[in-house]
């Protein structure tokens, strides 16, 4: 939508490993097209950028309405809003085909959205600097949680954790991004990381006593919606810095 990207290369990267994405309900076509063509058309309906939006129940983050929208962006759990025009993206996602041979299918619903701020996104610097706090909150709750013996689950995310934390990927945005929105939505993926560790080490059995679990799962609460806040943040700003002018 920036111009940094062909169309093609655009639709590739957003289907990745999938077998195929297409979008529904678009202005002017009555049926089904495919990612390229709809990328194209929502650019011509004045569509410039989008803003990601991983709402949760009791928390519509990055939504701004109407209801209709955002009951199914809730139900997905994720969705994208156009900014520049009022088009809005929400996934259905599908799998196919018999086992062992399992595909990947999303259809992208076209809806009206408003045009407003989106709901509890904050800033880069505030992320940063909230994600600083969770991932001492993290380490904490995986200290007490002693997940150094919690099974090979807890092992794997270690792992892929401390993979992570050799330094940021800048492949991880699209052309275009602030470098502090590499680095957030990497801090934000190692504190998910972290809270992955932490609920595998429950699932082995760690915890004594349902209370406990209950304890331990409050505990994260708060550190994985400070980990979503941080990669909406991440994910739109590129789109917040064209909004500033």
């Amino acid at each position: 939508m920036a111009g940094k990207a062909s169309p093609d290369d655009a639709a590739s990267a957003i289907v990745g490993d999938d077998t195929v994405h297409r979008v529904a309900g678009l202005p002017g076509e009555a049926a089904p097209v495919g990612l390229t063509l709809a990328l194209g058309r929502l650019r011509g309906l004045g569509v410039t950028g989008f803003r990601v939006a991983l709402p949760a129940p009791g928390h519509p983050l990055g939504l701004s309405g109407p209801p209709e929208f955002n009951a199914r962006a809730l139900e997905a759990q994720e969705a994208v809003v156009g900014f520049g025009a009022p088009h809005g993206l929400v996934p259905e996602v599908s799998e196919v085909g018999p086992a062992g041979d399992v595909r990947v299918e999303v259809l992208w619903r076209c809806m009206a959205v408003r045009e407003a701020p989106p709901a509890d996104v904050p800033s880069l610097g505030e992320a940063e600097r909230e994600l600083a706090e969770a991932l001492r909150e993290a380490t904490a709750v995986l200290t007490r949680l002693d997940v150094a013996g919690s099974g090979p689950a807890a092992q794997a995310a270690i792992d892929a954790y401390r993979a992570r934390a050799e330094g940021p990927d800048e492949s991880v945005l699209a052309p275009g991004y602030p470098p502090r929105a590499v680095r957030v939505l990497e801090l934000a993926r190692r504190v998910g990381l972290l809270v992955d560790v932490a609920h595998g080490a429950q699932d082995v059995g760690g915890a004594v006593s349902a209370s406990e679990l209950g304890a331990r799962a409050e505990a994260l609460r708060p550190v994985e919606r400070v980990a979503r806040r941080a990669r909406v943040a991440a994910y739109n700003a590129y789109v917040e810095g064209v909004a500033r002018g």
